[in-house]
């Protein structure tokens, strides 16, 4: 479920015409027709868009760790 916040951001960007036109944008990119260095340029322009994505730090608690 979206909090408030997330909502009323997705509602800004829904306004926003700069981020329209990126989805426009992604839409129109097929990766199956694309080299691995195009890929990875698309992949870094979606990162540029969203921006960093937090990382866990915490290690997560096992009790049955058969590896």
């Amino acid at each position: 479920m979206l909090s408030n916040a997330e909502k009323r951001e997705m509602l800004e960007d829904a306004k926003s015409t700069a981020r329209r036109e990126h989805f426009r944008a992604s839409r129109s990119v097929h990766p199956e027709k694309m080299s691995l260095d195009d890929y990875l340029v698309f992949l870094q322009d979606i990162q540029n868009i969203f921006g960093p994505f937090p990382v866990a730090k915490a290690k997560t608690p096992v009790k049955f760790n058969k590896l």
